[in-house]
C-alpha cells in the first residue's frame, strides 16, 4: 500500500497529468461542438436528405482524446522519472522493482478506468438529448455493452503507454510509438489488400470494443472477424504485453 500511494502521490506531482485529464475530459465539449454543426447541417437540409440522415456515435467519435491523453499520461509515469533521474531511488526503496511497474499500472490504470466511462457515457447521454429527433439514436439498453467496452480502452491507452514508457525509456519515443498504434497503423491495415485487410483489421483496438459484444460490423472500416472470447483476449493482451516486456527489463537493465 505504500507503494501504491507514493506513485499516486507522483502522478499527482506531474503538472501535465492534471492538464492530460482535463483534455480528456474536453473530448465532451467537443462532442458537443460536433452535435451542434450536426443539428445546423440537418436543419438546413432537404426533406429528401434530412429522411436519410444518419450520424456516426459520437463517443465513438471523440474517443481517441481520452485514449491518447491517457496513453500519454503512462508513458509520462515513467519516463518523467528516467528524465530526473528519480528511478533509482524508486527502485533502491523497492528492491523487487515490479511491485514499483504494478503500482504504476494501478493508479494509471484507475484514472483510466475513471476518466472512460465519463466520457463516453456523458457523451452518450448528451448526443441522445441534442440529436433525437433529427437523426436515429439507439437507446441506452442498445448502447450499453459497447458503451462499457469502449470506455475499458481508455485504461488499456494508459496501460499501453506505461508498458512502452518502461521499455524505450523515451517520452518522445513512447509516445510516437502510441500516436502510430491509434493513426498510422490502421490506415496502413485498411490499404492492405483482401482478406487481409479484413483480417488484421479485425485486430486493431477500434475494432474491439463491438466485436467483443457481439455487435454488426457490416458498416465498420475495421474488420469483424473476432468472437467476443477472442476479441476481449486481443484487447486484454494490449495491455499485457508490454507490461510484461516492460517488468522484464525493469528487472534486468540498469536504472
Amino acid at each position: 500500500m505504500k507503494v501504491l500511494a507514493s506513485e499516486w502521490l507522483k502522478i499527482r506531482s506531474i503538472r501535465s497529468s492534471h492538464l492530460l485529464v482535463l483534455i480528456g475530459l474536453g473530448a465532451i465539449l467537443l462532442a458537443v461542438a460536433v452535435a451542434f454543426s450536426a443539428i445546423s447541417m440537418y436543419d438546413n437540409a432537404s426533406p429528401a436528405m434530412r429522411r436519410s440522415a444518419r450520424i456516426a456515435e459520437l463517443e465513438e467519435v471523440v474517443l481517441i482524446v481520452p485514449q491518447l491523453c491517457m496513453g500519454i499520461m503512462g508513458v509520462l509515469a515513467i519516463t518523467s522519472e528516467y528524465a530526473t533521474g528519480q528511478i533509482r531511488t524508486s527502485l533502491a526503496l523497492v528492491p523487487r522493482r515490479w511491485p514499483v511497474l504494478m503500482a504504476k499500472s494501478a493508479v494509471v490504470g484507475g484514472l483510466g478506468l475513471v476518466v472512460g466511462p465519463v466520457v463516453v457515457f456523458v457523451t452518450y447521454a448528451v448526443a441522445k438529448q441534442m440529436l433525437e429527433g433529427r437523426y436515429p439514436v439507439a437507446s441506452f439498453a442498445e448502447r450499453f455493452p459497447t458503451l462499457v467496452t469502449s470506455s475499458l480502452t481508455v485504461a488499456v491507452f494508459a496501460l499501453v503507454g506505461l508498458g512502452l514508457g518502461t521499455v524505450l525509456r523515451s517520452a518522445a519515443g513512447s509516445i510516437a510509438v502510441l500516436v502510430g498504434l491509434v493513426y498510422v497503423i490502421p490506415i496502413v491495415v485498411g490499404n492492405l489488400p483482401e482478406p487481409w485487410s479484413e483480417r488484421f483489421g479485425s485486430l486493431m483496438i477500434g475494432a474491439l470494443p463491438r466485436e467483443i459484444t457481439g455487435a454488426d460490423l457490416t458498416s465498420s472500416v475495421y474488420g469483424a472477424l473476432l468472437p467476443p472470447v477472442a476479441a476481449g483476449v486481443v484487447l486484454a493482451l494490449y495491455a499485457v504485453v508490454p507490461l510484461l516486456a516492460g517488468a522484464l527489463l525493469l528487472r534486468h537493465r540498469d536504472a
